[in-house]
Formats: structure tokens, C-alpha cells, sequence
């Protein structure tokens, strides 16, 4: 048992770490109006792990620190993504398809508030929720259905292990 929660705890930092990297490797497509998160790709890990929740949630935490976000981005961008992780995680059973709708939904309804009234984006919130859906679909519904894709034969394998 305790094996399993270990594996559970590195596959979470892993998965973390992992986006951390990629946001800040494409720091300026990853913030801003108009951003394509190539990082929200990995939304799609719940699919394979419930411990892609709490990493993905930990990663864009550190992402939104190490990026300058405000706190507002920084507690309500990561909630976003925790929802869109949590809601991948109970949609994996019903059809790989909707996947990637929870964080592109997730994103698209909270992120535009946080540009809008914590930096003080003078830009309307309908066109934001359009900008910020656009990157998301980009990232979620195009990157993270090829990274599902690409990753579902491994589904019966190192992903397994780390349920607890």
C-alpha cells in the first residue's frame, strides 16, 4: 500500500514538473489576452491517472508563481485548471472525446474574470472568453488529444500502477 502512494506522489510531481517546464519553456504563448498554454495539454492525464489531478493542479501553481502572476492568477488560474484536471478524471469512463471539454470549459469561464478585473485588461470579457477558448481548444482539444492518443497503449501499464 504505502509503495502505491509513493508512486502516486511521483507521478503527481512528475506530471508537475513536467508543466512547469513546458510553461515556461513557451513563457510568451503561455500568458497573457491571447494564449495558447501548450502545458493544458497534459488536462488529458487524468484520463490515464488520478494522480495527473493533484499534479497538474501543483504544476500550474508553480507555473502562475514563477511566471509573476498576480494572486488572483495565481489562485484562480490554478483552479481552473484543477477543475478542468477533476472534471477529465470523471468524464475518462464516458468517452475519450470529452476529455478536453472540462478544461477548456474551466479556463474559458474563469480566466477572462482574472485578466480582466486583476490586471486590469481593458478588453470585453466576451472577447476574452473567445481569445482564451481559442488557445485552450488549441492546447487541449488539439495538443492533448494527440498526447491522449499517443499515450492510450500505455494505459494498462505505468499508469495503472499509481491508482490508490
Amino acid at each position: 500500500m504505502r509503495d502505491k502512494k509513493v508512486l502516486f506522489l511521483v507521478h503527481a510531481a512528475a506530471i508537475a514538473a513536467v508543466y512547469v517546464v513546458l510553461t515556461m519553456l513557451f513563457a510568451p504563448f503561455s500568458f497573457g489576452e491571447i494564449q495558447v498554454r501548450v502545458s493544458e495539454a497534459l488536462t488529458v492525464l487524468p484520463f490515464f491517472t488520478p494522480a495527473a489531478v493533484p499534479g497538474l493542479f501543483a504544476g500550474c501553481l508553480i507555473a502562475n508563481i514563477l511566471g509573476g502572476g498576480i494572486p488572483a492568477d495565481i489562485a484562480f488560474g490554478s483552479i481552473a485548471t484543477l477543475l478542468g484536471a477533476a472534471g477529465t478524471y470523471l468524464l475518462r469512463k464516458k468517452s475519450r472525446y470529452l476529455v478536453p471539454v472540462p478544461p477548456i470549459a474551466a479556463n474559458t469561464l474563469i480566466v477572462p474574470f482574472v485578466l480582466r478585473f486583476g490586471y486590469g485588461v481593458n478588453l470585453p470579457i466576451p472577447f476574452l472568453m473567445l481569445t482564451i477558448g481559442v488557445g485552450e481548444l488549441i492546447s487541449c482539444g488539439i495538443l492533448g488529444m494527440i498526447v491522449l492518443t499517443s499515450l492510450e497503449r500505455y494505459k494498462g501499464t505505468i499508469f495503472k500502477q499509481a491508482v490508490v
